[in-house]
């Protein structure tokens, strides 16, 4: 019962903040104005872990009615080395979200305050080891962009309203902190911009119930791994599904991701920070992943969990130096240029711990189709890298209703098989998406851990089986659909043939009858 008012008040909440975040926007376009919704949510979230941190420590030592929010910043300044080295970044009381939300109504320059302000952050982590953590994490929140306003007076009215409405969410207490609400409430948002943005949205966000799956499918066995990793980590929801899956301290060296979209990747640095990961147990780098990857010094990883972009293009064989690549040589072939995706399938492969599991969201056309990707496939299939496929249901992604698959890797199976799961049905219609309940995700599961034979619904493919088949992966290959459509009775359904005939003929020599008694009686 206790689960249940808490789920409620869980969903009030969301309902509040996400009216707030939509009246806040106004006329501008709401995937546009999300980097100033979440961006205003990140600064009150970091004014107020840092004010939390310090003000602990003043009352552990006796000092009771100490606040930092009203300190001097005189005296403030103290203490600006000792906690850039603990929190990785310093902000002055003035500074604090409370304190310029407070003065905003009547700061003409508002719009000049927040700019200095979010300098001064991101400078305060300059030359010191969380520097990379913080660079550049307000470029995406424009001041004096138009979007908020043709003039400073409008768009200072913006700003307030921004302060206002963000200081409104109900996020917890400042002294008593529930880490959970921030990070929940932008998982939140980013998926009500998705679902409202259609196909700009969903290419970069990957929904909770699918992170859920492909992190699940990854630990099977496990309570914990050494470090998470994604390829094209998007706004980072499926690397912190792995902490959220085997909780915090569970991931022991930390999370690793790599995004192209230089916004994309400010957002997954915010999204770390409000799940309370430090800045010394994350490591996003913002480039190409398949022609300049950034993580070479950080690799193996236990857990990879991803899901790139489909069917992009790349350099290919346009670029003499890929072939040779460590990450891709060993396939003796590149993905088409047109097509990135087995690139991503082989750069994940290399980073694998021998002892780990990567669970990658594919699209259906890499398991069938013929020419470099066959051969990428043979490579793996040959080597016995491939552990599992599972097609999912249609429409579980915004702006696009593709059934996509996943592919399960693994370095040191104990056989040399691989499972294919139909996974079609396995989930519940909400509004215009498909979604998968804890149910559908359970059977998913423990199907795949189990390595089960399930007619209509599992199959444990051998080497020979696969390799007879052209290294075709698909599932329908190997599973056959169940036939819902109702079994006939041939013998029954001739017999109620050939009484509706006989009905039929009796019945024509009544009406034949009749009409020859009418033609008597007139003539």
């Amino acid at each position: 019962m206790a689960d249940i008012k808490k789920e409620q008040e869980r969903e009030e909440l969301h309902r509040a903040i996400w009216a707030i975040a939509d009246d806040l926007r106004g006329s501008v376009d709401g995937w546009d104005f999300k980097s100033y919704v979440l961006g205003t949510m990140f600064y009150r979230y970091i004014s107020e872990n840092l004010t939390n941190y310090i003000n602990e420590g003043e009352w552990a030592a006796g000092n009771a009615d100490f606040d930092y929010a009203k300190m001097a910043d005189a005296d403030a300044e103290e203490a600006r080395d000792g906690l850039i080295q603990e929190k990785g970044f310093f902000m002055l009381p003035s500074e604090l979200f409370c304190n310029v939300r407070a003065m905003a109504p009547r700061d003409e320059n508002l719009n000049m305050t927040l700019e200095t302000v979010f300098n001064h952050i991101e400078n305060s982590a300059k030359g010191s080891v969380s520097e990379s953590s913080f660079a550049g994490l307000f470029d995406d929140f424009d001041v004096n962009s138009n979007k908020l306003g043709a003039t400073v007076a409008k768009r200072n009215e913006k700003l307030v309203k921004l302060l206002n409405g963000i200081g409104e969410m109900n996020l917890g207490d400042v002294k008593n902190h529930d880490i959970d609400a921030f990070g929940d409430a932008y998982e939140y948002l980013m998926t009500m911009y998705a679902s409202n943005a259609g196909k700009s949205g969903g290419e970069f966000f990957t929904p909770a119930d699918v992170s859920e799956l492909l992190t699940r499918l990854g630990t099977v066995g496990k309570t914990e791994v050494n470090k998470v990793y994604d390829p094209a980590c998007g706004s980072g929801s499926l690397l912190l599904k792995a902490e959220k899956v085997l909780g915090h301290d569970a991931v022991r060296n930390g999370f690793f991701g790599q995004e192209i979209n230089i916004t994309t990747y400010n957002l997954c640095r915010i999204n770390m920070f409000l799940h309370d990961i430090g800045f010394d147990k994350f490591n996003i780098a913002c480039e190409d992943t398949l022609i300049s990857p950034q993580h070479w010094d950080d690799e193996p990883f236990e857990l990879i969990v991803s899901n790139p972009p489909y069917s992009i293009k790349w350099a290919g064989d346009e670029n003499p130096l890929l072939i040779n690549d460590p990450r891709f040589a060993p396939a003796g072939v590149l993905a088409p240029k047109s097509k990135a995706d087995l690139a991503f399938i082989m750069h994940s492969l290399s980073w694998l711990a021998p002892n780990g599991t990567a669970a990658i969201v594919c699209f259906p056309g890499i398991m069938y189709r013929g020419g470099a990707e066959q051969k990428i496939r043979k490579y793996l299939i040959d080597n016995n890298f491939i552990d599992c496929v599972i097609q999912l249901p249609s429409n579980l992604f915004f702006g696009t209703s593709i059934a996509t698959c996943i592919m399960v890797l693994k370095r040191g199976k104990p056989d040399n098989k691989v499972l294919f799961i139909d996974a079609t049905n396995e989930c519940i219609k909400v509004t215009n998406n498909n979604k998968l309940t804890k149910a559908n995700m359970d059977r998913i599961v423990d199907t795949f851990a189990n390595r089960s034979e399930i007619p209509h619904f599992a199959h444990l493919a051998d080497y020979t089986e696969v390799a007879g088949n052209d290294y075709n992966l698909s599932v329908s290959t190997y599973i056959e659909a169940e036939d819902t459509r109702e079994k006939i009775d041939i013998k029954k359904l001739n017999a109620e043939i050939a009484e509706i005939v006989a009905r039929e003929a009796s019945l024509r020599e009544a009406i034949d009858a009749i009409i020859a008694e009418i033609e008597g009686d007139e003539a």
